[in-house]
């Protein structure tokens, strides 16, 4: 018989995380950087105590709340394109409750991250128990159930044995290329401590490896045929470059055939911003250059990106007659709108393409130029000048001054439009605009996430977070997280008064300013200034106010200088200012039937475009 150990559920599930490893470029991490964690009666008692023990080989971050620690655990994941990942543990109830709009982030951005969350007692003899749901007719669905959706793997550990098999099944999906995302795992209280004698060789030392994909060759040869017969091809740079370490391959898959490539919001930061084949980014939130070779393209080759609509303009960026090849790794993204797959890891499905074939000339040479002016515009976008402060401005000073391997952090509102379309990427893989789900709260979040995984690679570098007022009154409190752990962030408030991007939306579609910008909201008698300076440095940050874009460039040079966090507030425009050019088409729902001529003529010249839109083919 084999030799076995005596443990309780919670302390097998730690001792087996903390003899997980991973070979990265010839380096061996631990496969789990730690976790962030809130205790409460769910989750305290076992595995806090085995959690304890532990402290070494699995720091545990104290979150100020678990929404923004499962962000910061997607972070983390992010900045280690997927190959590491950070736990989250949240108590029953409320606190797992919060985890939610995390684990629907890091599912809609196929992140890493492992959920260890406090349930109902198995026995059910104490229920109902302190912050129980209660289904009457179905006893065993409870708030944990709610994961399933948002969940890569989801399992409810019944009995001690079933860790044997439930870790290593929710491992092997986070590391997955294909099938990568969050993995949730409820843990009933009393089953926390419950024991079992579990196989030694459980928790030996594994070192894990990520599995690289091979293509088809039928599929890898049809390919060849569709590049070899188009005249002009465009490369779809997507975030799945980068997680598959395949930038050197790409870079010289289109060096090579001279194709032109533009960038999805995930995949930037691909190609440097003067690479001369980099064409920009497209879409929604893109460049006019992408999106004019993107509108003439006959072959468009989608490597690592699922096409959400912000890539693709709702399908109204491509010409109808376009054909696709989808490079990917999912067979399902490769799939999307009739594409010839070629499902398999970027790095060997590129390697396989192998042609002699050269884009023409004249393709290549338009593609160049239309970048020049999408440049002359974008330096003009980010000066500042005689004109109310910008989202833009504020970038394009940060960009001037920032080091190389900086990391931009950005999520939702309007940053990531105008991060996407204004920052000149200055080295690979060094921008994180969350797009993938949009999620406001994120960026401060996000930002202590990805500094915690940059100081333990890239320590002197800093990790710098554009922040609109909306998301950062949402969800600041990781400024305090970042302050106490020592983890320096420089985090920019740009302050517009409101939710102004959507504003902007509500006017362009006809409407009236209602409810997103403060002075427009109805139940708002008198709206206030945010003293937003005074509320970061109560946190424990530097803070401080500027005006205009200088004043901010020389405020972020003593933010570098600085040895802890610093919050840099400016007010911004909420109607002037906003990156005019470079947007395709984006299907929203307008009202088919309205007593507002404005809102009417709106919807008459928004789907007046509709008929450029693939449908499906």
């Amino acid at each position: 018989m084999s030799e076995t150990i005596t443990l309780t559920t919670a302390q097998a599930i730690v001792r087996y995380l903390a003899n997980q490893f991973i070979e990265i470029d010839g380096t061996e991490h631990r496969l789990c950087g730690g976790g962030f964690g809130i205790f409460g009666h769910g989750n305290v008692t076992c595995l806090g105590e085995a959690l304890y023990d532990h402290q070494e080989e699995l720091p545990l971050y104290r979150g100020q709340n678990e929404q923004s620690m499962g962000f910061a655990a997607a972070a983390y994941a992010k900045y280690w394109l997927r190959r590491r990942f950070m736990f989250a543990t949240a108590s029953a109830g409320p606190g797992t409750a919060n985890l939610l709009t995390a684990a629907a982030l890091a599912h809609a951005n196929r992140l890493p991250m492992l959920m260890l969350c406090g349930d109902a007692f198995l026995t059910r003899l104490p229920d109902p128990v302190l912050q129980q749901l209660e289904h009457f007719g179905n006893p065993a669905l409870g708030l944990n159930d709610g994961f399933k959706a948002v969940s890569r793997y989801w399992d409810r550990i019944t009995h001690p044995a079933q860790v044997i098999q439930s870790l290593p099944a929710a491992i092997n999906t986070m590391l997955d290329p294909a099938d990568c995302g969050p993995a949730f795992i409820a843990l009933p209280q009393d089953v926390q401590g419950w024991t079992y004698d579990y196989p030694v060789e459980l928790f030996e030392k594994r070192t894990h490896h990520i599995r690289r994909q091979a293509p088809d060759a039928y599929e890898v040869a049809k390919a060849i045929q569709m590049i070899e017969a188009a005249e002009r091809p465009i490369l779809i740079a997507g975030g799945g470059v980068q997680y598959s370490g395949a930038v050197a391959e790409f870079t010289a898959f289109a060096e090579k055939h001279q194709i032109p490539v533009v960038e999805t919001i995930a995949g930037r930061a691909n190609l440097l911003d003067t690479h001369p084949l980099n064409i920009g980014p497209i879409g929604v939130t893109g460049s006019d250059s992408a999106n004019a070779v993107a509108e003439a393209a006959d072959l468009v080759v989608a490597v690592g990106t699922r096409l959400q609509d912000f890539t693709t303009g709702s399908w109204t960026a491509f010409a109808k007659d376009a054909k696709f090849i989808g490079v990917n790794v999912g067979r399902h993204d490769a799939m999307k709108h009739l594409s010839h797959p070629v499902v398999g890891d970027a790095k060997l499905a590129l390697e396989a393409l192998q042609t002699e074939y050269k884009t023409p000339e004249g393709w290549t040479g338009f593609a160049k130029d239309e970048r020049q002016k999408w440049n002359a515009y974008v330096a003009e976008n980010v000066k500042a000048g005689n004109r109310p402060n910008s989202y833009a401005q504020a970038i394009g000073t940060v960009n001037a001054l920032c080091d190389p391997r900086d990391r931009i952090v950005a999520a939702a509102g309007g940053l990531p439009a105008e991060v996407t379309a204004n920052w000149r990427t200055l080295d690979i893989g060094t921008v994180d605009v969350e797009f993938g789900f949009s999620c406001m709260g994120y960026e401060i979040a996000g930002g202590w996430g990805a500094r915690i995984a940059q100081s333990e690679q890239e320590p002197d570098k800093d990790t710098i977070v554009f922040c609109g007022d909306g998301s950062y009154l949402l969800m600041n409190s990781d400024l305090y997280s970042s302050v106490l752990t020592q983890k320096k962030m420089i985090v920019f408030v740009l302050d517009n008064g409101g939710f102004a991007v959507i504003n902007k939306l509500q006017n362009n579609t006809g409407n009236e300013s209602f409810n997103n910008l403060f002075a427009d909201a109805p139940t708002i008698p008198e709206a206030f200034a945010v003293d937003f300076e005074a509320h970061a440095a109560s946190m424990g940050c530097n803070a401080e106010t500027v005006s205009n874009p200088d004043e901010l460039g020389e405020a972020f040079k003593r933010a570098k200088a600085a040895q802890k966090t610093s919050v840099i507030v400016m007010k911004v425009d909420a109607y002037e200012g906003w990156t005019t050019e470079g947007h395709t088409w984006w299907e929203v729902g307008t009202p088919h039937i309205t007593d507002n001529p404005k809102v009417e003529a709106a919807h008459k010249d928004w789907e007046a475009t509709r008929d450029k839109q693939r449908r499906g083919v």
